[in-house]
C-alpha cells in the first residue's frame, strides 16, 4: 500500500508493523491504551467492517451505537463538511470516517500539536470498510486543526 504524506514522501506499509494483542472490552470497563471509542449508528454496517479492520491492525474498540451521532461530532468540533458515518476517539484525538488503521497509528506516533484529529469526509469507495469489488477511489485524509482549518495529512491512492 502506498501513501503519500503531506511532506511528499512515499511510504510503504510493511505487514509486520506493530501488532498488539486485542482483548475485548465491555461497556463500563476501563479503557486500555490503543482503545478507540467508536460512536456509530446502530444500523450502519460499513462502520462494523471498519472496526474489524482497525482491530485486526492492533487496536481494540469500545463501540457505542447511538441515535444522534451528529451531537458527538459537534461535541468534538467536527464541522459538517468533514463528517462521515462514525467517529472514533483515542488519546484526546478524533478520527472521523474510514481512515486506514496504519494512518491512525502514524498520527498517534507523531502526536501533532494544535489539531483535533483526522477525517476522511464522506464515504470513499474502496476505503477501509467501504470495499466495493475492485473499485478504489483515491482520497485525502485531512488533518483537522483546532483553528478550523485543514490540510492534507496523507493522500491514499491504493488501499
Amino acid at each position: 500500500m502506498n501513501t503519500k504524506s503531506n511532506f511528499g514522501e512515499k511510504k510503504k506499509r510493511n505487514n509486520t508493523d506493530d501488532f498488539l494483542v486485542v482483548l475485548p472490552t465491555g461497556r463500563g470497563s476501563r479503557i486500555k491504551e490503543n482503545t478507540l471509542v467508536v460512536y456509530k449508528k446502530l444500523q450502519c454496517s460499513c462502520c462494523g467492517k471498519w472496526i474489524k479492520l482497525v482491530n485486526n491492525f492492533g487496536f481494540s474498540s469500545q463501540v457505542d451505537a447511538i441515535s444522534n451521532v451528529s451531537a458527538i461530532k459537534a461535541k468534538y468540533g467536527i464541522e459538517p463538511r468533514y463528517r462521515s458515518c462514525h467517529t472514533a476517539v483515542v488519546d484526546g484525538y478524533v478520527f472521523e470516517g474510514h481512515i486506514p488503521a496504519h494512518v491512525i497509528r502514524q498520527f498517534l506516533t507523531e502526536k501533532p500539536q494544535n489539531v483535533i484529529g483526522l477525517s476522511v469526509p464522506g464515504m470513499s469507495a474502496g476505503s477501509p470498510g467501504m470495499e466495493v469489488g475492485d473499485r478504489h477511489d483515491s482520497y485525502d485524509v485531512l488533518l483537522l486543526k483546532q483553528d478550523g482549518s485543514t490540510q492534507v495529512y496523507v493522500y491514499i491512492n491504493e488501499y
